[in-house]
């Protein structure tokens, strides 16, 4: 288990984002990216999920909210998970590297990309 502060996960997070390329930040402005300590007992519950995960998209993707709100932003969440990410790293470098992995994962969700396509990017 590797030990960040809050401060300096958060920064590697905006680290992260800022890597996003500009063409695509209008379509973040609308998405809340939150730094859980670990997912909730509610929200494993609520979406299925597992308790050593590591990341979560919560939302309609980019592409169907053109289809089903006419392009209308919606406000959706991605939860990243502190703890489960510092237990999973070996070493300050893994850490960093993972926490990128897993913002840019998430993001991709929210512009309608499935596990395969991630995986094939390297975000998995």
């Amino acid at each position: 288990m590797i030990q960040m502060s809050e401060q300096e996960f958060d920064g590697v997070v905006q680290d992260a984002l800022a890597s996003v390329p500009s063409t695509l930040r209008p379509y973040l402005e609308n998405v809340s990216i939150e730094v859980w300590e670990r997912p909730t007992e509610k929200l494993m519950r609520e979406e299925d999920v597992e308790d050593d995960l590591l990341g979560l998209y919560v939302g309609c993707p980019v592409e169907d909210q053109m289809l089903e709100h006419g392009g209308s932003p919606m406000f959706d969440r991605i939860l990243i998970f502190r703890d489960n990410l510092c237990e999973m790293c070996e070493s300050r470098e893994e850490l960093i590297a993972e926490i990128r992995i897993t913002v840019l994962h998430e993001i991709g969700h929210h512009f309608g990309m499935d596990e395969d396509r991630l995986a094939n990017l390297g975000y998995e």
